[in-house]
C-alpha cells in the first residue's frame, strides 16, 4: 500500500497530468481543425488564426504540447508542488476547452 501511495503522490502523478495535457493540447488541435474546415467555429488565438486548416497547424499545435510538456518538467524537478498544481490547472482548462469545441462539433453534427 505504501508504495502505492508514494506513485500516485509523486512522479507517477505528475507523469499522467503531462500525458494528459499534451494529449489534450493535440485534440484542441484536432478538432478545432476540423470545426474550421467545415465553417462551424474559428480559432480563438489570433497568432494561430492565420495558419488553421494548413498541416503545420497541427505540427505547432504538437510541437508546443511537447515544449510546454518539457517546461513544466523542468519546473516539477525545482519546485514540485508548483509544477503539480500548475499542470493540474493546464489540464483542467484545456479539458474545459476541448469540452467546448465537441460541444459545438456534436451540435451541429445533430442539428442536420
Amino acid at each position: 500500500m505504501e508504495a502505492r501511495k508514494g506513485y500516485l503522490s509523486g512522479m507517477g502523478w505528475f507523469k499522467y497530468l503531462l500525458l494528459s495535457l499534451v494529449v489534450l493540447i493535440i485534440l484542441d488541435g484536432v478538432i478545432t481543425n476540423l470545426l474550421v474546415q467545415y465553417g462551424l467555429g474559428h480559432e480563438g488565438n489570433p497568432i494561430l488564426r492565420s495558419i488553421v486548416g494548413s498541416d503545420n497547424f497541427l505540427k505547432i499545435k504538437v510541437a508546443g504540447a511537447l515544449l510546454c510538456a518539457l517546461i513544466l518538467w523542468d519546473i516539477y524537478r525545482r519546485w514540485r508542488r508548483l509544477a503539480l498544481i500548475s499542470t493540474a490547472c493546464f489540464v483542467a482548462c484545456y479539458a474545459g476547452i476541448v469540452i467546448w469545441n465537441l460541444s459545438f462539433f456534436f451540435t451541429a453534427l445533430y442539428s442536420n
